[in-house]
Formats: structure tokens, sequence, C-alpha cells
């Protein structure tokens, strides 16, 4: 094995068609979309170069400020969300219910491979109003309190986004929490057992240190994919009312394929990706100085 990983060749052989297929895939239209932030037109009406008027027009663009804001709040609560409800379900798995926990985790992950409209649809109809009152609205009503029409505000209807997309995809990283804490050795809590550290005191001081990065790769994981949400907001509330839901990944959308400037839309998917790129090296910092600290 060393040999081979020696061998510049054999690594070039080895890693060469990998990188092409990511050069091709990720690269090229990374590029390329840079490359349509100095023009305006579309592939209907041809293209023209209009220097860095699309970036002044970023900065001035209100709707891209509500569209940004937006999109950090949404990352933040929902990325707090997923990782700290997996976690705790995989201390659930590991602690408590050890091998009992094989239906558990297929129940609670299940949600994960629905799709994304179909789960859309379901929260339509649990929090409805009209033309028929959903199950949330009706359990309102038994305790005595009037109907809530939920996707009426943007406020209320953040909160119904993000219990969605919390609750279907904290099972995806309760198994990726679990394959961590799996690998915590048993002697090593057994021995922290022995010198009298048990329930919330095991798991501040052994449990937490131990399965620090996994749980690190699991937050940039998750607030990479919650920057760039789409599909769940579109099968939801489609960015409304007006555009209280709406991330800067479907002001994007709109932009490029229903106004059809794509010049200006590949702007706003530059600004996301710089957004994103600045967010996981934050992330990546506190990381590694947690780390070396620890």
């Amino acid at each position: 094995m060393h040999r081979v990983l020696g061998d510049r060749r054999a690594i070039a052989i080895l890693l060469g068609p990998a990188l092409l297929v990511y050069s091709l895939i990720m690269l090229v239209p990374m590029v390329w979309s840079l490359g349509y932030s100095f023009t305006k037109g579309n592939t209907i009406n041809g293209f023209t170069g209009n220097g860095v008027a699309n970036f002044s027009r970023l900065l001035d663009d209100p709707a891209v400020r509500d569209a940004l804001w937006f999109t950090l709040k949404y990352a933040a609560v929902v990325t707090a969300g997923q990782v700290i409800a997996g976690y705790l379900l995989a201390l659930l798995y590991v602690f408590f219910l050890r091998r009992a926990s094989a239906l558990i985790r297929t129940l609670v992950f299940f949600p994960v491979v629905l799709p994304t409209v179909a789960v859309g649809l379901l929260f339509q109809k649990f929090f409805q109003v009209a033309p028929q009152t959903g199950p949330v609205n009706s359990l309102l009503n038994a305790l005595g309190f009037e109907s809530v029409d939920f996707f009426g505000s943007a406020g209320s209807a953040f909160w119904v986004l993000i219990v969605m997309d919390i609750w279907r995809s904290m099972g995806f990283y309760a198994v990726l929490l679990f394959a961590g804490l799996v690998d915590i050795p048993d002697e090593v809590l057994e021995s922290a057992r022995l010198d009298g550290a048990t329930g919330l005191a095991l798991i501040r001081r052994i449990v937490l240190p131990l399965s620090l990065p996994v749980l690190m790769s699991s937050l940039v994981f998750s607030i990479n994919g919650t920057l760039k949400v789409f599909d769940s907001i579109v099968a939801l509330t489609n960015g409304g009312p007006g555009t209280g839901t709406t991330p800067l990944t479907l002001y994007m959308f709109q932009t490029s394929f229903t106004y059809s400037d794509y010049g200006y839309g590949s702007t706003i998917a530059l600004l996301l990706t710089v957004v994103c790129l600045m967010v996981s090296l934050v992330v990546y910092r506190v990381s590694r100085r947690d780390l070396t600290e620890g």
C-alpha cells in the first residue's frame, strides 16, 4: 500500500478519472456561471457584456437582502435543530435502547427517504385551515382556541418549515452521529463510570469530547445543505406568503428561469457560493481550535 501511495503515476491513475468527472460536473459549471455574472440576457435573446452592473445591482437589491437574511436565519435554526435532535436520538440509541434500537432507527430514518413533495403536501394538510381544517387546527379547536392560518404570515410559515425539515432529516443525522458514538471504546466509558461519571456528567465530560469530530462534520454537512435549501420550500410555501419565505436559491431560480435574467441569477448564485464557503470556513476554524484545545 505504501509503495502504491508513494508512486505519483499510480496516484494519477487512481485519482485522475474522479478528478476529471468532478471538474466536468462541478468546477466547469461554476466557472461558466461566474462568466454569466458579467453579462445580461438569456439563451433566446443572446448575451451581452455589462461589466460589474450585476454586482452593483446586487448590493442595492432589497430582495437580495431579505432573501439572504431568511437564508441565514433558516440555516441557523434548522442546523441547530437537526444536529441537536440527531445527537439526542443517537445518545438514546447507544445508551438506552442499545440492541433494541434497530427498529426505532428504521422508523425515525423513514422520513429521510420520502419524496420532498410528499412531505410538503403532508404538512400542508396537517396545518391547513381551509377548505378543510387540518389536524393541528382541529386540536386547537378542541382545546378551545381559534384556528390559525399558519401559511398566512411569514412568521408562522417559517416555523412550519422549520418543524417539517427537522422532522424529515433528524433521522439521517441520528444515524450519522450514532456511527460516531459506537466507535467510542467501551473501556473508556467503563473507566469513567468506575471513576464516578454517570448520566449527564458522563456525556458532558467523556462522550461529547470524543464525539466532537463527527459532530463538527455533521454541523458542516447540515449548514451547507440548509444554506442551499430549495425543494422543501417550493413544496410547502413556494416562497410565500409574498416573498416571506424566499431563500437565495429560490430567488436565484425565479430571476434566472422565470424572468430570464441569467446574468443576475448567476450573480446571486455567486453570492450564495461565497456565503457557503465563509460559513464552512468559520465552522472549520472553530472545530480545529476546539480539537486543538481538547
